[in-house]
């Protein structure tokens, strides 16, 4: 079984993932999201990915709240929507951190959960992955967590397991889209 390390965004978008990959490989966790805002969030979402984690036996690798990183790589454009720029440094920030994390560690390879995220491009997430794995040396799983019959099968999980669902993707312009939206 190849050594695969897997950065989770958040319960709802792994869930699947994990099951999955905890069957097919040796999996371990990581949870690196300094994009989370606010720090209450940020604990609710890391809580339940530990939960589930600890729940099926798979390791978890949990890295620091780091927001005034993200900030610093992410912070401007508060008008750029959902998809554009500011998401696709975010997405790299991530999966900067997984790559060199696993290659630091032994890893085979590395993924991530952000392609099952609705609002994620996966074509996107997967560019990002690969650009990171280059840049480390190391393989990355491009894979579109949305197919496959993944997305029923997270959504099964979620109800079982009682898994806490957010209802937006995590930083400080995407929660004031969502209050906007509200208005």
């Amino acid at each position: 079984m190849p050594r695969l390390l897997l950065h989770a965004c958040c319960a709802p978008c792994s869930v699947a993932v994990i099951d999955e990959l905890r069957q097919s490989s040796d999996l371990t966790v990581i949870f690196y999201n300094p994009n989370i805002f606010p720090l209450a969030e940020y604990e609710k979402r890391k809580a339940e990915v530990v939960r589930v984690c600890a729940g099926w036996g798979v390791p978890m690798v949990d890295l620091d709240y780091r927001p005034v990183e993200w900030e610093s790589v992410c912070g401007g454009g508060a008008d750029v929507k959902e998809r554009g720029p500011r998401c696709e440094r975010c997405i790299r920030l991530r999966l900067d951190r997984a790559a060199a994390y696993a290659k630091e560690n032994g890893f085979e390879l590395f993924a991530t959960s952000l392609s099952s995220g609705r609002q994620k491009s996966t074509l996107m997430v997967n560019a990002q992955g690969q650009a990171a794995a280059e840049d480390y040396g190391i393989k990355f799983l491009d894979t579109d967590w949305k197919k496959g019959g993944r997305t029923e099968r997270a959504a099964t999980l979620i109800r079982d397991l009682n898994i806490y669902r957010q209802d937006y993707c995590g930083c400080r312009f995407s929660l004031g889209a969502k209050t906007s939206r509200k208005l």
